[in-house]
Formats: C-alpha cells, structure tokens, sequence
C-alpha cells in the first residue's frame, strides 16, 4: 500500500485489531505495516512514535461506549449505562488496562466520556467538587473490575507463546489454589458449590453488583445532604 493510500484514521483501526490481537508488547511498526501491506516507512510518515500510537488508539476506543441524553434518562439510569459500556469495552480491548499504566493518555475520547461522567454526577445533585469525586470512583471501581477478563486474556496469550499448553498450566494451578484453600475456613466452605467452580474469579454479577452498591451510596449520601440542609 502506498504511503498516500494511508491515512492516521486507518492506520489507527489497524493498530487497534493488532492490539486486540497481541497485546500492547506485540505492537510495532513492522508488524502494523504488514497489517497494512505497506512499508513502516509510509506509516511513520502518519504517527511517528509507538507511544503516538498506542495513545490515539486508546482515544479511539472510548467512542464505543454509549453515552446517554441526560435530558431524557435518569442519573443513575446514564450511570449505570455508561459504566456497562466502559466495563464491556475494556473488557473487548484487555490491553487498554495495561497501557494506562505504561502510557500518557488524553484526546477527544476520553475527554467526551469524562465530561458526560462529571455531568451525570452534577445531574444527580452533587457539588462539582463531590462529581468530580464520584466520576473518579466510578472510574476507577470499573476499571479494577476488568483487570480480571484482561489478565486472563494476557496471562494466556504469554503461555501460548511461550509453547505451553495455556489450559494445562491453567488447570494445574487451580487445583494448586484449590489445595491451598483448604487450609482457610471460608475458602474451603465454598469449595464444590457452583459459584465457587474457580474461586479465584470473581464470582459472577460481580461487577453489576459493585455498580449498583456504588451508586446506591450516592444516592444515600445525597439524601442525607438534602435532610441536612433541610434541617
């Protein structure tokens, strides 16, 4: 492909199916121009660093997450929405946690979702100070909540290319953690029961659990907030 064939928006897309595929450590240029059927040339003509890349590819994935009309929906209603879609698209791209960690991010996408976070949070009643505060656990509650799905992808994806067998060693060490459990009452308590078929996940609802204890606090807190100044 030639070097005015591409632009910055496709080689974005194309960056992103590779993270997908191999992880934040399996992206570089050769290998994103292969993708692409171009030479790495052409493509450092559009983005000139990994980390450019890796950014603007971050940015980009945050447009897949709905973002509700506060006009028309309730506050916890957008909530719950926009923290549904935040969990699924971390979950579809297990690479963005890591590079949050490794990486500078910011742009439009981000920007947008954040600004409709603040504004969800102001719609419910709280300061902006205290919005600020409650986008932030939000955030962060969602993004911990997703570490599980990518570490699982990552940790098997490592094992593959190391040429080991990722489901042996996997069901090797669960029934290590599961001897280990026996040694704790409560672990050993839920040994055999269905939810605990792999105790070391989180157990399933987990994360709609989470949000909705979140957020029921806030509806609390901002409760006692109008008694008080009632009072």
């Amino acid at each position: 492909m030639a070097r005015d064939t591409l632009t910055a928006d496709r080689i974005v897309q194309a960056a992103i199916e590779l993270l997908d595929d191999e992880g934040l450590d399996g992206l570089n240029m050769r290998s994103l121009a292969k993708r692409l059927d171009s030479a790495a040339t052409a493509v450092y003509w559009h983005i000139k660093t990994k980390d450019e890349l890796v950014r603007l590819a971050a940015d980009a994935i945050w447009d897949e997450i709905a973002q509700p009309d506060l006009n028309t929906t309730h506050w916890r209603t957008a909530a719950t929405v926009q923290a549904t879609g935040m969990h699924a698209m971390l979950t579809r791209h297990p690479w963005l946690g890591q590079a949050f960690g490794s990486h500078l991010m910011h742009g439009p996408g981000k920007a947008r979702h954040d600004d409709l976070s603040l504004g969800i949070y102001e719609r419910a009643g709280f300061s902006a100070a205290d919005a600020d505060r409650a986008a932030a656990t939000v955030l962060l509650f969602t993004l911990g909540s997703a570490l599980g799905p990518a570490a699982h992808v990552s940790l098997n994806r490592r094992l593959s290319k190391n040429g080991q067998d990722a489901e042996q060693l996997m069901t090797q060490a669960m029934a290590r953690a599961t001897e280990t459990a026996q040694e704790f009452p409560r672990l050993r308590a839920r040994l055999g029961t269905p939810a605990a078929a792999h105790y070391t996940a989180a157990p399933d609802n987990t994360f709609a659990f989470g949000l909705q204890a979140i957020l029921d606090g806030f509806e609390a807190r901002l409760e006692a907030d109008r008694t008080s100044r009632r009072g």
